[in-house]
């Protein structure tokens, strides 16, 4: 009866279902895994949302773009960046994921095949095939710093590629794609009449071991098809403000046709309110205040992380050039899954294995730098505690 776009199986998994019990015992546990600010101990300014409530959100004033007072908001959100987009370039979304969803319908036709990063960001499968596309893996490496791996990109690429997606930085490696992995890709896609998506969502959070000029200007982009998505979600710590955007660069004549198709789709749907469309200038100025505090807590936390876990030399902390999340390395001396249960049935811990995020091998733990301070770092203690301990009984027998 049902459509093969949703999994056959909707039980959680045994980790979820662990937890889920846990938290029906009234068990307490320390959430490395929080990846909502709002949940995550921030001082949000009162009023933050106050501009949701003006009067001139009363007036329905449908534009299937967005308002244009909205699109200039964003243009000035991308000019504290350093980056030039004009307006007109410029779709909103109620979110990110729904701006890959239009994307894929512009851009791909059913069985079209989209190129999606490994590590990344679980969603990716679950997006496609809602859609109906195929997803086909690239290789991220990590060689001390991680890049992608271009040789394989490109041996990847068939005659139904039609996107190529791409997170900088990426979600969980915290790796920028560089500017010339960038002009590299962007070679690739319009020699194979393909569009490249780069996720920017955390762009405004770059990590300790951030180089200056680390990440490419995406919107430079001349040759082919590009677009860069962002939202208050991660920029102003709002994910229920729910409003994201779609920039769109590339060769003029390309751009033009995207942006009408983009106009069409989106005019099936305004999904996007006009109260946050109406707020959006004041609640991106209101909320610099919200991302310096995330920004100040995940770099705190990052230098943590790598500060306690020198003293454990079985325990190895990826680098990372920004984002909300560490990754550590740890010996493999059980599946991450029986791991990932044995730290939060024996420690209450919860992190989220590397396999969540398509890591190629074992074994690997993903934390999330939003955590409050205290909790993380009693957090990372006990997990440091588990493998020094750990190793050091499977050294002594």
């Amino acid at each position: 009866m049902f459509s093969s776009r949703t999994p056959g199986d909707l039980n959680p998994n045994r980790l979820t279902a662990i937890l889920q019990q846990r938290q029906r015992d009234g068990l307490p546990f320390i959430d490395l895994t929080q990846s909502n600010p709002t949940r995550a101990g921030f001082d949000y300014p009162a009023d933050l949302l106050a501009p949701l409530a003006h009067p001139r959100g009363l007036a329905y004033r449908p534009q299937a773009l967005g308002l244009p007072e909205a699109r200039e908001a964003v243009v000035a959100d991308y000019a504290r960046r350093g980056i030039r987009v004009p307006a007109d370039r410029i779709a909103l979304t109620a979110s990110t994921s729904e701006a890959y969803s239009l994307l894929f319908r512009i851009l791909c036709d059913p069985g079209d095949e989209v190129l999606i990063p490994y590590p990344s960001y679980p969603l990716f499968e679950h997006l496609t095939r809602v859609d109906g596309i195929v997803p086909r893996p690239y290789l991220l490496e990590y060689h001390g710093r991680w890049s992608v791996n271009l040789p394989a990109l490109e041996q990847a690429i068939s005659p139904r590629t039609r996107v190529v997606l791409a997170v900088s930085p990426n979600n969980p490696t915290g790796s920028y794609l560089k500017h010339d992995e960038l002009r590299a890709i962007e070679h690739l896609c319009a020699r194979h009449g393909a569009a490249l998506v780069v996720d920017e969502v955390f762009a405004d959070y770059p990590l300790p071991g951030a180089r200056n000029g680390a990440a490419g200007d995406v919107l430079a982009a001349s040759e082919a098809l590009v677009f860069s998505l962002g939202g208050l979600s991660k920029t102003i710590g709002l994910p229920q403000a729910k409003l994201g955007w779609i920039a769109v660069a590339g060769p003029p004549t390309l751009a033009a046709a995207a942006l009408r198709r983009l106009e069409f789709v989106c005019d099936l749907y305004l999904s996007v309110s006009t109260p946050v469309q109406a707020a959006a200038a004041e609640l991106l100025e209101r909320g610099a205040q919200v991302r310096a505090s995330i920004q100040t807590r995940v770099v705190a936390n990052f230098r943590r992380l790598a500060e306690m876990s020198g003293a454990t030399p079985s325990v190895t902390v990826l680098e990372a050039e920004g984002g909300w999340y560490g990754v550590l390395q740890v010996p493999t001396l059980a599946t991450e899954e029986e791991l990932v249960v044995e730290l939060l049935t024996a420690h209450g811990i919860l992190v989220h294995p590397g396999y969540f995020f398509d890591f190629p091998r074992e074994s690997f733990l993903v934390v999330s730098l939003l955590t409050p301070p205290p909790d993380f770092a009693d957090g990372v203690r006990a997990i440091l505690r588990h493998f020094d301990c750990t190793v050091g009984g499977h050294a002594r027998g």
